[in-house]
């Protein structure tokens, strides 16, 4: 445009701010991130602190995850809540091939993760869901409160930040016909680490039968 005409009033400013420059991989990874919906899905007593996450208290929905879905094919989180049986594996396994990609999971507790207290002479429940469905962030306690799946939830979202959908350059100089950029993986964060110099086990199921 000449420096010598007038500049309309409707174009004024518009080069000089509000300039936002970014690519289409962080764009979608953007919109991933912040509008996680879960399934509403739960299988034990884990899942009343995934309810209390999405109370007015913790207020899951300031991290765009607070829209809980009825169907899975509307859901792209499954947050796994709660002992894994071996007659509901099947049925956990069915509703994660029911949500559309990308789909993320949530182990939530120490019964998901590994069978809890029920390891050693449960001889129904299942040693890990991630045996079942995988598993993109692993939240543990007995049960975890509602900050320590928040604390999970925004692990998950820096694992979606760091996704990747480039492909390197192949042999015919396409981008196409060549590998899948690898995903950028959150470095590991520690919220505090409390030193105990012994540890005792205070139930008989948390020693582990040698092998």
């Amino acid at each position: 445009m000449d420096d010598h005409q007038p500049v309309p009033p409707w174009i004024e400013g518009r080069f000089e701010e509000s300039l936002v420059v970014t690519t289409l991989e962080q764009a979608l990874n953007w919109a991933r991130q912040g509008s996680l919906w879960p399934v509403t899905f739960g299988l034990a007593c884990c899942a009343i602190e995934m309810m209390a996450t999405g109370a007015s208290r913790y207020d899951l929905d300031r991290f765009g995850a607070g829209a809980f879905r009825p169907s899975p094919r509307q859901a792209d989180l499954m947050i796994v809540a709660g002992t894994v049986t071996y007659k509901m594996a099947s049925r956990v396994r069915r509703l994660y091939e029911q949500m559309p990609d990308p789909k993320y999971v949530i182990a939530m507790g120490a019964c998901t993760l590994g069978g809890g207290p029920y390891f050693q002479y449960g001889y129904h429940v299942v040693k890990g869901v991630d045996l079942v469905v995988p598993v993109d962030v692993y939240v543990p306690g007995c049960p975890p409160r509602p900050e320590s799946l928040l604390e999970g939830l925004m692990r998950l979202q820096e694992k979606i930040r760091g996704h990747r959908i480039a492909r390197k350059p192949g042999q015919g100089g396409l981008a196409t016909e060549g590998a899948r950029v690898e995903d950028e993986l959150p470095v590991p964060q520690r919220t505090g680490v409390l030193q105990i110099e012994s540890n005792p086990l205070v139930f008989h199921h948390q020693k582990v039968k040698p092998s």
